[in-house]
């Protein structure tokens, strides 16, 4: 049991990395570890430590609550949840005036809709 534990974290934060395109190199300059340390954890190889964790979701944007949200993840995303995600990972690294400029488009294409303003 204790490496089924090892092995979900691991494929979880495995998941969350792919979503925003990121290599074991990126996130383990973010989070300061070396990207082998990485590949152990995704592996379930390494214990990781409760503090090494929570610098893994800060450098994944998430929290630390969301590397424990892997039951049966990939099962229960639908398409759209996956185009949503890929939608709002790309728009992260955008500038305001652009982020403004899809949402408008956006507006434009469904129709601006009162109940989904969130002004």
């Amino acid at each position: 049991m204790d490496m089924d534990i090892l092995k979900l974290v691991g494929r979880r934060i495995r998941s969350l990395r792919k979503e925003r395109g990121m290599s074991q190199e990126l996130l383990g300059e973010k989070g300061g570890f070396h990207y082998s340390y990485i590949g152990q954890i995704e592996r379930g190889e390494k214990n990781i430590s409760l503090l090494n964790l929570a610098k893994m979701a800060s450098a994944l944007e998430v929290s630390l609550s969301q590397l424990f949200t892997y039951a049966d993840e990939e099962e229960q995303r639908t398409e759209s949840e996956t185009d949503l995600q890929e939608i709002l990972t790309t728009l992260r690294y955008q500038r305001p005036d652009q982020v403004r400029m899809v949402r408008n488009v956006v507006r434009e294409i469904l129709g601006d809709n009162d109940k989904y303003t969130t002004r």
